[in-house]
């Protein structure tokens, strides 16, 4: 019996997706839920699983195709058995398999995808995963190690080696979903909003100190290590309460105040920034926001990421200090009204009750969109994070 294998049912917002690469080819036997193909939308790559056992029969989308929602992919012979090659009438010595061909088997669609984009063959690389299975980290090795130097061929005369005087290579690749889409968002966010930056300067020494006075204890009892993070995000929802218009968003002519607190963290991985939420911050212990921080960027590096992970959100928070920014303006992520930037700490001389002393500091910056958002609220917003992270007791006794 034929089984189809179909586009996975994609959200409204999505309106169609790439086929990025197919794990087996016609003829190749499947097991129910081994991954066939993976499927790249502009926020996350979905794998599409086998329904059930059989035998690929039909490819009918290859790598590079536009697909929409719940459109026929491909098919497979449910039940099947793979053919096997014919018998030959004097048996052959079985040549070995090179351990190249094998680590190719063994390489997941993504990292061949990596592959072909850098024209290298599965000889090129060093594989150091299980059975020497090539990984990502082994393609990145290999695309920035030089290439040896070509034979050359036996002269009849003594000739004299020129070396080169430099390389002025090029390399063309398309975008990605991902990166098409992230440029597509920033450019309508510069173009239809009214945004504009305000900047405060945040004293860390107290949060510095809580946190080195309980971290051991924290991370015991909760199973979590304690971060700066979890204490901005519980910042920015008490903030948010107090200031409704930066939860805000327009819609049309109407402007929309969002009784809850979504807040998105800005994560890097290896397709791109993306920014999974954190849902009904208001009501999240520390431990809990620790752990859904720890738990999205784990699934950001695995591509684990799904729809419901990065949809939705009434404010973002992104911290560039992780990189070693000291200070920028971060772009809004429409339709939400604002966005807040952490960057590094750096000790600076800082007046402290008439006293000139070094204090850890953090530059934090808040880009709004002035349509909603007034410059006092803003203001007055990220100064009431500052009073919160410079005294963090306030978290605690919500005052």
């Amino acid at each position: 019996m034929s089984s189809e294998i179909l586009t996975p049912v994609l959200p409204e917002s999505v309106a169609d997706a790439t086929v990025v690469a197919w794990s087996k080819k016609p003829g190749d036997a499947v097991k129910q839920d081994e991954v066939l193909v993976e499927i790249e939308t502009d926020k996350v790559v979905l794998e599409v699983p086998a329904p059930v056992d059989g035998v690929l029969t039909e490819i009918l989308q290859d790598a590079g195709a536009t697909v929409t929602s719940g459109q026929l992919l491909g098919r497979l012979e449910a039940g099947a058995v793979a053919a096997k090659p014919a018998e030959e009438t004097a048996p052959a010595p079985q040549a070995e398999t090179p351990a190249a061909s094998v680590a190719e088997a063994q390489t997941a669609p993504a990292v061949r995808k990596m592959m072909a984009e850098n024209d290298l063959a599965a000889s090129d690389v060093q594989g150091s995963g299980k059975q020497g299975r090539i990984l990502k980290e082994d393609v990145q090795a290999a695309v920035a190690k030089p290439a040896a130097p070509a034979p050359v061929a036996a002269a009849p005369a003594p000739a004299v080696a020129v070396a080169a005087s430099g390389s002025r290579m090029e390399q063309r690749v398309p975008m990605t979903r991902l990166r098409a889409r992230i440029a597509e968002r920033l450019l309508h966010a510069k173009s239809s909003t009214a945004m504009l930056t305000t900047f405060n300067e945040i004293d860390m020494k107290p949060l510095m100190d809580m946190r080195n006075e309980y971290k051991d204890t924290f991370e015991k009892k909760h199973k979590a290590k304690l971060g700066f993070m979890s204490l901005f995000v519980k910042a920015a929802a008490v903030a948010l309460q107090r200031f409704p218009e930066i939860n805000a968003s327009i819609d049309g002519n109407d402007i929309v105040y969002h009784g809850y607190c979504d807040v998105g963290i800005a994560v890097s991985s290896d397709r791109g920034l993306v920014v999974p939420i954190l849902r009904n911050a208001e009501n999240m212990g520390l431990a809990d926001i620790e752990s859904g921080i720890a738990g999205y960027a784990a699934k950001a590096r695995e591509g684990k990421l799904d729809m419901n992970d990065l949809s939705g959100g009434t404010f973002t928070i992104t911290n560039g200090g992780v990189f070693g920014s000291l200070l920028s303006t971060p772009i809004l992520n429409p339709p939400q009204s604002a966005i807040l930037g952490m960057h590094s700490i750096q000790k600076r001389p800082v007046v402290v009750n008439d006293q000139i002393v070094i204090r850890p500091m953090m530059y934090v910056a808040l880009s709004y969109d002035h349509r909603i958002v007034d410059g006092q609220g803003a203001v007055t917003f990220l100064k009431t994070i500052k009073e919160l992270v410079e005294n963090p007791v306030r978290l605690v006794l919500d005052v």
